[in-house]
């Protein structure tokens, strides 16, 4: 960090590339941009709190409070953090900027305002800026719906300002999630980007601008109604930490920082058991023979966690109803859930418990005791509303209630559901920090169960409840056609082993599309693997294929949730070992061919000079061909890594909608 100049809040003169050895001062001093004409008579800078009175009419960094002119009162660095306190011209508002820097490259920043004046601020937006170069002049982020999250959208980076805002009370299935800016044509393996991402669960906005007066920049805060937050004298307001990124070698130079980071800081309990989920086996029709017999063939298996899904408490015989009401239904479970945890246990695998604590039935004992606990009285949706966890009572009452449940049962995992957006103006703010510290006290209380984040699938996948629960549901579809193009890009962020990924039914419950299942076996590999899926109605073939699958996935699984996930095209997606000793690739299909003879496919990620054995693992998949590449029919290939990664192989001609699961050692 070079020391500021005097009274002026500190700029970023760079983040991107390593600049190697640099004089910073000179640096600094050569970085003082010209004066254009009609202009202010200094030179333009973009600094941590860029504002009007600095000359930059793009979108400030702090709006809606009275004070203006910040400047600089002191700043301190480390060897990777530093730490700017400003003030307003009239000492009413004091903002410390926190930036921290990892040793894998992952920049965060954050603002903290304190209003030292006399009377309240109503804050609208506090935000974090990071100037990006003319060269990211093409973007890239998200949006989606249920179902169908993380669909990657692109456009040029013009004169003005491209925003996402979301006002969902989560970040939803629409979430721009990473936006990035990079050279045109950026893709996987090759070209500059900068990326940022928000840590927040709740409403915000993340945006890029390129300002006719010639800068461009990337930013994010949250998105604050008017009054959300209003600061009494004395009180402060902290912003959800900027995630920034930079990569010269693509998009998986993104998640080659992030990855290791995201280990490094929140440190996953691995290894990653393989799940059953009982929802879309059984869905509400739940009673102790049915799930008995599912947890015998679940252990047959090799299923090492039995998750019992919605259906389990009061009165919940549909989506309808009894929300809220979290005690186990004796019409149902007379002896409570303890007879079949022990039929659990018994096979070999521990027990988890579906949740949904944000949200509550109007048809339930709990919203007929405290009508006032409803947050909204809008439209419902999927006939529930959501919990004011910001009322005392509320959130007691589901503390306590979780408290209980894992108090009587030794439930090892929580898969906490969030089935619908809040719809209420100005509440986001409140909502969140409340489900953030109730997920805090939960695992404070109990720090052996693992939580999974579920927002009627992927629509709470953020870095923000990442340092809350160990497990992400990617997305509510099985269907592995639409999880290859969701998994992929929802793991540029997201390290696999965080990912739940689940084997479905043939005929997949939410699209309808029937797939293979060397295909959907393929496909719930690369993750945090699982079932959901009624096992007592596959045939014995079957299950003696996904037990197969599941010892496969035991062996690779030290490799699959600790290495470098790389992806060629879309085609080839992969994880290749830390000391590149060994990789697991998936060559997919999943269209018809552009032609009849495919281009061969490259292996990234390999060490150049050793030398590497190619084989097929797994299921044979389909092909439509008289005859499969020599190397393949002959069962395997020894190529040096170069050669691999330069020149690539002839693939086999797959059907589509098909998967082969390359070895490579």
């Amino acid at each position: 960090m070079v020391p500021p100049r005097p009274a002026a809040v500190p700029t970023i003169l760079h983040w991107g590339a390593d600049l190697g050895e640099c004089d910073l001062e000179t640096l600094a001093d050569s970085a003082v941009p010209a004066i254009p004409p009609s202009s202010i008579d200094v030179p333009l800078r973009l600094s941590l709190l860029p504002s009007l009175e600095e000359g930059w009419t793009g979108r400030p960094s702090l709006s809606g409070t009275p004070a203006a002119g910040f400047r600089l009162v002191s700043a301190h660095s480390s060897d990777n953090t530093a730490s700017v306190r400003a003030t307003s011209s009239d000492s009413s508002q004091e903002v410390i900027t926190e930036l921290e820097m990892s040793p894998e490259g992952v920049l965060r920043v954050r603002h903290r305002l304190t209003n030292h004046g006399t009377a309240d601020v109503d804050l609208s937006g506090l935000d974090v800026l990071l100037p990006i170069p003319a060269e990211a002049s093409e973007l890239l982020d998200f949006t989606g719906l249920w179902s169908h999250e993380r669909q990657p959208q692109r456009a040029p980076l013009r004169h003005g300002v491209w925003s996402r805002e979301s006002r969902h009370g989560r970040p939803g299935h629409d979430d721009a999630f990473l936006m990035m800016a990079g050279r045109p044509g950026f893709d996987f393996r090759h070209g500059r980007v900068w990326a940022v991402h928000l840590a927040w669960s709740g409403d915000k906005r993340i945006w890029a601008e390129r300002s006719a007066l010639g800068y461009g920049v990337l930013g994010a805060g949250e998105l604050l109604a008017p009054g959300e937050v209003r600061l009494a004298p004395g009180e402060t307001y902290e912003t959800p930490w900027l995630v920034a990124v930079f990569s010269d070698a693509g998009i998986d130079g993104l998640s080659d920082r992030l990855h290791p980071w995201i280990r490094a800081s929140s440190a996953p309990r691995l290894p990653r058991p393989v799940v059953l989920n009982t929802w879309e086996a059984v869905y509400f029709d739940q009673d102790l023979p049915t799930l008995e017999r599912l947890a015998d063939a679940a252990a047959e298996v090799g299923v090492e966690r039995f998750v019992l899904d919605d259906g389990w408490f009061t009165g919940r015989r549909d989506d309808k109803r009894a929300l809220g009401d979290w005690s186990v239904d004796p019409a149902i479970w007379p002896d409570g859930l303890h007879p079949l945890i022990k039929w659990v246990h018994d096979r070999g695998m521990d027990f988890g418990l579906w949740v949904e604590p944000e949200m509550i039935s109007p048809d339930s004992s709990l919203a007929a005791a405290h009508p006032d606990w409803i947050l909204d009285n809008g439209p419902t949706w999927r006939w529930q509303r959501v919990l004011d966890l910001s009322t005392p009572g509320a959130y007691d009452h589901v503390l306590s209630r979780l408290t209980a449940l894992l108090t009587e049962y030794p439930i090892a995992f929580l898969k906490w559901d969030h089935n619908r957006d809040l719809l209420v103006p100005g509440v986001s703010h409140r909502q969140t920090t409340a489900l953030y510290r109730l997920l805090a006290e939960v695992r404070t209380a109990f720090p052996d169960v693992e939580i999974e984040s579920c927002a009627s699938g992927g629509a709470r996948i953020d870095l923000g409840i990442l340092e809350l629960v160990d497990r992400f549901w990617t997305s509510d579809t099985n269907d592995p056609l639409d999880r290859q193009r969701i998994q992929r890009w929802t793991g540029v962020l997201i390290p696999p082993e965080y990912l739940g990924g689940h084997l479905g039914a043939a005929t997949a419950h939410v699209t309808g599309r029937t797939s293979a299942l060397e295909f959907r076996l393929a496909t719930a590999l690369f993750g945090s693997a699982g079932i959901e899926w009624d096992l007592t109605a596959a045939t014995p073939a079957e299950r003696a294929e996904i037990a197969a699958w599941i010892a496969e996935y035991k062996r690779l699984r030290p490799l699959l949730h600790t290495g470098v996930v790389v992806r060629a095209d879309d085609r080839l997606h992969g994880v290749v070992a830390q000391d590149r000793s060994r990789a697991v690739y998936a060559l997919v299909a999943t269209g018809s061919p552009a032609a009849a003879l495919p281009p061969p496919v490259r292996f990234p990620g390999l060490d150049p000079d050793r030398l590497y054995t190619v084989r097929p693992i797994g299921t044979q998949p389909r092909v439509v061909q008289d005859a499969p590449p020599a190397w393949l029919a002959a069962g395997s290939v020894t190529l040096p890594g170069r050669v691999l990664a330069e020149v690539g192989l002839p693939v086999p001609l797959l059907a589509p909608e098909r998967a082969l699961l390359l070895a490579v050692e």
